[in-house]
C-alpha cells in the first residue's frame, strides 16, 4: 500500500439510525440507505472504533482510513501527529427531524480518565437547512443561569428554559467547546466537524419514549454534570472574517486548537488545500471538478474529499457557483 500514490480521497458514508433522524441524508448524498429506519447522521470521515471510514473509489478502494495512517502517518497528516494513531477529526452530516437530547461532551482530560483511545469533543456546526417556524439551536446556558438553577431544572423537567437558544438560519456556524451544554432542535440539517470522539452524556431527552424499546433512553446525569462548564454562557453564531479576492469569497469561521474551518464561495477556479498539509474539502452547494496531479475528480453537493499532506494543494473548477467548507489541522494538537 505504501507504494500506491495518494490522491484526493472520498470515503463511503456511514449512516446511523437515530430515533430523532429523518430520511433526507440518502438523497442529499445520492447514496442508497442500508435500511428504512430514521437516519440521523452520515459519517463522512471517521476513525472512531467500530465506525472506520473506507475509501470509496480509486486504487485504494476499500482501504480503511486507519490503515492509511498506520502505513505512514506523515503521508496523510504531514507534520501533525496522529493522537494514539487516530485521525484527529470526525466529519458528518446530521438530519434532525426531531430534537436531539440536551447533552454535553467531556474535554480531553476528562475523556482520558475513561481509558486509552478516548478523546474530548470540541465541535462546530454549519447550518445547511432550517425551518424558521420550528427550528431552534440550544448552545450554552442562558444569561444568569447557575449550576443550582440547572440542577433544579433537570428535576422539574424544564431543562430547555435554562439554555440559550435561537432560530438558526442557513449558513450559521456555531462553535462549541467541550463542556458546553447544547441541543439541536427539530427540522434542521447540519454539517459538523469535531474531534474524533463518540462520548455523549444525555442530560434531558424531552420526556420521549423510544418506539423500539417502549422505554425512555438512558440519561447520564452524574457524568454530564461533572463535565458541564457552568461558566459557559450563551454561544452565538460566529461572525466570519470575510475576504473577497479575485472572485473568491473566503470566510474564516473557526480556528481552535483542534481544527480550522473556512467557507469558500466562487464561480471561478480556486485553490484549496496547502502544500504538505492535510485538509478536508466539503461541498455543501454546487458541482464541479477537483484537479490534482493532472487528473480531475468530479464532485457534487455532499461530497467530502480528504486531501492528504502528500497531495497538498488542488484546484477547484466550479460548474457555476460552488460553496465549500475547508477543514484543517493545526500544527499542535
Amino acid at each position: 500500500m505504501s507504494r500506491l500514490p495518494l490522491y484526493p480521497l472520498r470515503f463511503e458514508p456511514i449512516f446511523t439510525s437515530n430515533l430523532w433522524g429523518g430520511r433526507r441524508l440518502p438523497g442529499f448524498l445520492k447514496r442508497q440507505a442500508p435500511h428504512s429506519d430514521p437516519i440521523g447522521e452520515a459519517w463522512m470521515l471517521s476513525d472512531v472504533d467500530g465506525s472506520l471510514s473506507r475509501v470509496a473509489d480509486g486504487p485504494l478502494v476499500g482501504v480503511a482510513l486507519r490503515e492509511l495512517l498506520a502505513d505512514d502517518p506523515a503521508r496523510i497528516l504531514g507534520s501533525v501527529e496522529a493522537p494514539q494513531g487516530r485521525f484527529p477529526l470526525l466529519l458528518k452530516f446530521l438530519d434532525a427531524q426531531q430534537e436531539l437530547s440536551v447533552q454535553v461532551h467531556p474535554n480531553d482530560e476528562q475523556a482520558a480518565a475513561l481509558g486509552p483511545g478516548k478523546f474530548g469533543k470540541t465541535e462546530a456546526w454549519v447550518v445547511l437547512e432550517s425551518d424558521p417556524a420550528t427550528s431552534r439551536l440550544y448552545a450554552g446556558f442562558a444569561e444568569g443561569i447557575t449550576a443550582a438553577d440547572f440542577r433544579a431544572a433537570l428535576e422539574a423537567k424544564t431543562t430547555p428554559r435554562t439554555l440559550h437558544s435561537f432560530t438558526p438560519s442557513a449558513g450559521d456556524c456555531v462553535f462549541l467547546e467541550a463542556g458546553t451544554v447544547h441541543a439541536i432542535g427539530a427540522n434542521l440539517m447540519l454539517f459538523e466537524v469535531q474531534q474524533t470522539s463518540d462520548i455523549t452524556y444525555r442530560l434531558y431527552d424531552w420526556d420521549r419514549v423510544d418506539a423500539k424499546t417502549g422505554r425512555p433512553r438512558q440519561l447520564h446525569i452524574d457524568e454530564g454534570l461533572s463535565c458541564a462548564n457552568f461558566h459557559r454562557g450563551p454561544c452565538y453564531p460566529v461572525k466570519p472574517a470575510v475576504v473577497v479576492s479575485n472572485g473568491v469569497r473566503r470566510e474564516g469561521l473557526v480556528a481552535c486548537q483542534y481544527f480550522t474551518l473556512e467557507r469558500l464561495t466562487a464561480k471561478v477556479p480556486l485553490r484549496v488545500g496547502a502544500v504538505n498539509q492535510c485538509r478536508a474539502i466539503v461541498c455543501i452547494s454546487g458541482i464541479g471538478e477537483l484537479e490534482s496531479a493532472g487528473k480531475r475528480y468530479p464532485f457534487r453537493t455532499g461530497d467530502v474529499f480528504l486531501l492528504p499532506a502528500e497531495v497538498g494543494a488542488c484546484i477547484v473548477i466550479p460548474a457555476g457557483e460552488v460553496t465549500l467548507l475547508e477543514c484543517g489541522l493545526p500544527e499542535q494538537l
